[in-house]
């Protein structure tokens, strides 16, 4: 799995990460609500960044990456939401976190470069 690209890398494993925890959440917490909103959301992360990489111009690759950027933040949501309401540890809940928001970051860092270099 050698993409040499650090965002589509880091959001594949992520959803795999979040894939094992929407079984999880079906299986031994009987929860199907928000394991079903947080795999869409989290999934959709990495499908638009790949969809990124093939824009057909500037425009549609930077509108894409905003698509994964608020797929983000809803999946940031849907995490938060689950820790506070004991479906996940905090310990769990805090590793995903702290990879949704490197995500994020990786995110906002190539979308800004990306608008950067569209206005030069």
């Amino acid at each position: 799995m050698k993409t040499q690209n650090i965002l589509l890398d880091k959001s594949l494993l992520f959803a795999a990460r979040i894939v094992k925890l929407h079984k999880y959440l079906l299986k031994e917490k009987h929860e199907s609500v928000i394991s079903k909103q947080i795999i869409r959301s989290a999934t959709s992360i990495g499908a638009n960044a790949n969809e990124a990489v093939y824009g057909i111009s500037k425009a549609d690759f930077i509108s894409k990456l905003q698509i994964s950027l608020k797929e983000t933040a809803e999946t940031e949501y849907w995490l938060r939401l689950l820790i506070l309401s004991e479906y996940i540890t905090e310990k769990e809940g805090h590793s995903l976190l702290s990879d949704c928001l490197e995500i994020k970051r990786i995110l906002v860092s190539t979308l800004n470069t990306a608008k950067d270099n569209s206005l030069s």
